[in-house]
């Protein structure tokens, strides 16, 4: 027979006790909320939703990006679109992935409370078109409450001419976000398929560029290009619509391993530095690129310390151990603008 806790006539005193315990709750439930201070006063840097992967282990994703933004000064609040035991470059892992759904609630949850007023959007790897298209809403819905959102996109397609997201993300990524997007960070593999234009030359760089300006973000920076077994970044900066856009290279010094994480931090630090230096994105870059080249030197010479050889598999990133070099980095790449 079901209980109707309506006609309980006894309490024993654990009940008592919950009764108690929940009459206190209701009470301060009824208490007024404090003010969230990075909304109440907020930063001169910003507050950031960072919607990307997460593991429990290593660095990539999420894991590899708050840490930075918050040593440059951001409030930096993560959705994590994934959460695995460590990235998928190991034997195995185990995790769950977030789907549309669970992005809305989150979503719906923030705006119950008033608490949806950002900055900047950082998105990186998307493995389904309709976590993208809910990612899509989700930054309408934050353009409406501010017309003045920055949204940082890191478009992880593929690499080095493979692809390993769907065929069909890469039509809404051309379509749907490059328009919305800010600022957008592709390699060269991701900007080729972007733009569908062939890469062989730093002119093809700075032309595929243009084409993504001609399609929404004012900023583009290509990471990472290799032409004739240099490596080098190529950025691009249109400051009025329609106009000529100032543009820059930065040759970068390879180093002979593989690392993970890198491109989520890269993408990072580019929007911590060019926000700080809103007109200067050769500048934001060179900041960036020194400080991660000095993080993968302080990796590799780690690894080699600990008697591992760097070269035989990808390798984690040292991100809490160059906190030093992440807050005030070395400048010794120089970036070369484009006459």
């Amino acid at each position: 027979m079901p209980i109707s806790l309506t006609t309980t006539t006894s309490t024993t005193p654990r009940s008592r006790h919950f009764h108690k315990n929940r009459n206190f709750r209701s009470r301060n439930l009824r208490m007024t909320t404090p003010p969230v201070l990075s909304l109440a006063l907020p930063s001169d840097t910003g507050r950031v939703l960072s919607i990307q992967s997460h593991t429990v282990q290593g660095y990539v994703g999420n894991k590899s990006a708050v840490f930075p933004l918050q040593l440059l000064g951001y409030d930096v609040d993560p959705i994590n679109s994934v959460q695995f035991s460590n990235h998928t470059g190991y034997p195995t892992f185990k995790g769950q992935v977030l789907n549309g759904q669970q992005l809305c609630d989150l979503i719906e949850g923030l705006e119950a409370n008033d608490l949806l007023f950002y900055t900047h959007v950082l998105t990186g790897y998307i493995g389904s078109v309709s976590f993208l298209d809910t990612i899509l809403e989700v930054i309408n819905k934050l353009r409406s409450i501010n017309p003045n959102l920055t949204y940082v996109c890191d478009p992880v397609m593929g690499d080095e001419g493979k692809l390993y997201v769907p065929e069909e993300l890469v039509h809404v990524y051309r379509e749907k976000v490059v328009p919305l997007a800010s600022m957008l960070t592709p390699n060269q593999f991701e900007a080729e398929k972007l733009t569908g234009l062939r890469i062989t030359s730093e002119e093809d760089g700075r032309e595929a560029c243009a084409i993504l300006h001609a399609a929404g973000p004012s900023k583009v920076v290509i990471t990472s290009i290799t032409i004739g077994g240099i490596l080098l970044l190529i950025g691009s900066h249109q400051k009025v619509k329609g106009q000529k856009p100032e543009q820059f290279k930065i040759l970068i010094h390879k180093i002979p391993a593989y690392f993970t994480g890198t491109g989520d931090l890269m993408t990072a630090l580019l929007l911590g530095w060019s926000n700080k230096y809103p007109d200067n994105l050769d500048k934001a870059a060179e900041l960036a690129v020194s400080t991660l080249q000095a993080l993968l030197r302080r990796t590799l010479d780690d690894y080699k310390r600990a008697g591992y050889d760097p070269t035989s598999s990808s390798l984690e990133i040292r991100l809490i151990q160059s906190h030093d070099e992440i807050r005030n980095p070395n400048v010794e790449l120089k970036a070369e603008k484009y006459s």
